[in-house]
């Protein structure tokens, strides 16, 4: 059982894994890594005269000494391969689940939410806990799950209907829409969203021109400044991400964000990822860069 009282088989079941050639890969080196480590341990001996007799090595100290060597960094090796795939699984869902709880349990009152938008839904466990949420509160709220136009041009329309798909198992497709979109130019009016949140997908955009590129953060930046733009003034955003989250934090208190705030740095998919929440001012006054990337907050109705 998770630390929500769910049990992992049951959101495994549901939610399945994006992106699972990854684990698969890491498991079967991990297989294969593990099964070499084996045969060097079964028979070290015969390794180490075959390794003297090819004269690889000048003596038997020096070619045990390779072998065992060997050995040891492919044992270790298969750890890890281990590990990684355990690790990129538990994030996948696992930790996505309990990470979209706690996004979920940072926005104070969900009962006067209208419209809340989940950007990168994926296969909608960041979505659908926002709907049980605002089920739960009684709202006649309604969110959107937003699927970068990119991916639906790879899958045609399988994100969006296994999304819709697993909104129906939580029993809440009637709080739920999904469409495609740009998330560096949303497809959504000035002031529109209550909430915005978004669960380990920041990162992604803008990868094309490398993660560490001043491209690539540039992108990302038009990101959080669309996010800005949705939000109504008062409203709440919440970004689960990995590796950039003190960027974004800097972003937002260089765009007079209120209560900015950054959580403990939790692993996930092998990398250090932190939840930042912010809310937007209630008059919010920009300067050029918000204008020059076309915030539009002078049209706020």
């Amino acid at each position: 059982m998770g630390k929500t009282g769910r049990d992992w088989t049951q959101i495994y079941a549901i939610y399945g894994v994006d992106d699972w050639q990854t684990p698969l890969f890491l498991l079967v080196n991990a297989v294969g890594f593990a099964a070499l480590s084996v045969v060097f341990l079964l028979y070290f001996e015969p390794i180490c005269l075959l390794l003297q007799h090819q004269h690889f090595f000048p003596g038997p100290a020096a070619a045990r000494f390779a072998a065992g060597f060997t050995g040891s960094v492919t044992a270790l090796s298969a750890v890890c391969l281990l590990f990684s795939a355990a690790n990129f699984l538990y994030s996948a869902v696992g930790l996505h689940w309990e990470m979209s709880q706690r996004i979920v349990s940072s926005v104070p009152d969900w009962s006067s939410v209208r419209h809340a938008l989940d950007l990168g839904c994926g296969r909608g466990i960041l979505l659908n806990a926002v709907a049980l949420q605002l089920k739960k509160s009684g709202s006649s709220g309604h969110v959107v799950g937003l699927s970068p136009a990119r991916s639906e041009a790879r899958t045609g329309a399988l994100i969006p209907n296994h999304t819709l798909r697993t909104a129906g198992l939580e029993g809440v497709q009637e709080y739920v829409t999904c469409r495609p979109g740009d998330p560096r130019t949303l497809p959504f009016s000035d002031s529109y969203f209550d909430v915005v949140v978004s669960a380990a997908f920041v990162h992604k955009v803008g990868k094309e021109f490398g993660q560490k590129t001043a491209a690539a953060a540039a992108e990302r930046m038009r990101v959080l400044g669309e996010v800005v733009r949705v939000l109504k003034p008062g409203g709440v955003g919440v970004v689960w991400d990995l590796v950039h989250a003190e960027e974004y934090v800097q972003r937002l208190s260089e765009l007079k964000m209120e209560e900015i705030r950054l959580s403990e740095g939790v692993t996930a998919f092998m990398a250090t990822s932190h939840i930042v929440s912010f809310r937007k001012p209630p008059q919010h006054f920009v300067g050029s860069a918000e204008v020059r990337l076309d915030w539009r907050f002078n049209n706020l109705s």
